[in-house]
């Protein structure tokens, strides 16, 4: 029998991903790939596999899965409680043919993930096995009953997080601070309160996007035709664009590759992966960061 993972549960979302489809922007596919890819990285590394191996990605837990031959696997991002492995996360576990796991909710955080050793050999898409949910390319969400092939492929022995330099994202206790460089329409809206004022995850953020509720950003006075008149432009994950309402979207790693709204900053890649983790009604804070090589669109107010 082929080495396969059975879903037996799935919970609120969870989905097959490695580090995406980088450079196919200028074809209209997005990067997609984990949300947290530190998360994804490390468990990786924990047992054994190219940090670019295909695990999967679950939202608020809930995942369980059946191993049908002996595996060794890895869960890291959010804690969950683990069925039969109550100091396990983290860790390099070595299962024999059988095993039920089960991941719980997390207490903390949003996004959990698992790695097997030689990773899931779904058919890639475009080079990549990520679930992209916004186009739909690559496998489906996963959903009881599926089986997830597993590969032979492997970069090394399985570690221990102390080996690795424990280089998973930290997880925001309290609020959370990210930094936020200038965007190329900052200047349409007025100063303040985008670096100031606490803003709280909305409950319908998902892989495309973040959406933020706060006080309203407003345009200067004189930009609003501009931004009625903006063509899309270039985006990309991280990009923090406004709509019309005022209440800011970070676009996600299944965000189009453009979009109509006015992009007024953008966070680093390391950033993302702490955004990933924030749950429905979280609070965050933007810092001021320098403008760094991270585009979002060009151009000036016309």
């Amino acid at each position: 029998m082929a080495a396969m993972i059975e879903v037996l549960a799935s919970g609120p979302l969870a989905t097959v991903q490695d580090l995406g489809r980088p450079g196919l922007a200028e074809l209209g596919v997005s990067r997609s790939g984990a949300a947290d890819r530190a998360a994804l990285r490390l468990a990786n590394r924990l047992v054994g596999n190219d940090e670019s191996a295909a695990g999967i990605e679950i939202t608020l837990g809930g995942l369980a899965i059946r191993l049908t031959t002996a595996a060794t696997v890895a869960c890291t991002g959010a804690r969950c409680p683990l069925s039969g492995h109550p100091g396990g996360w983290n860790a390099a576990l070595s299962c024999p043919a059988g095993t039920v796991l089960v991941l719980g909710p997390p207490a903390v955080g949003l996004r959990s993930y698992l790695a097997v050793r030689g990773g899931l050999a779904v058919p890639a898409v475009l080079g990549s096995r990520a679930t992209d949910t916004l186009s739909g390319l690559g496998p489906a969400v996963l959903g009881p009953g599926q089986r997830l092939p597993l590969g032979s492929a492997t970069a090394g022995p399985p570690g221990t997080a102390g080996d690795l330099g424990h280089p998973g994202t930290e997880l925001p206790a309290g609020i959370a601070r990210l930094r936020l460089a200038t965007g190329p329409r900052a200047e349409w809206f007025e100063p303040g309160p985008l670096p100031e004022a606490a803003w709280q995850v909305r409950p319908d953020s998902d892989r495309i996007g973040t959406r933020l509720a706060g006080p309203a950003l407003r345009l200067r006075p004189g930009f609003e035709q501009c931004a009625a008149e903006l063509p899309s432009e270039p985006t990309l994950p991280g990009a923090v664009q406004v709509p019309p309402d005022g209440q800011p979207i970070v676009l996600g790693p299944d965000a189009p590759v453009t979009g109509g709204y006015p992009v007024v900053g953008v966070l680093p890649e390391a950033d993302l992966d702490v955004l990933a983790q924030l749950r429905p009604g979280a609070v965050l804070r933007f810092v001021s960061a320098p403008t760094g090589p991270r585009s979002a669109a060009s151009g000036r107010p016309r």
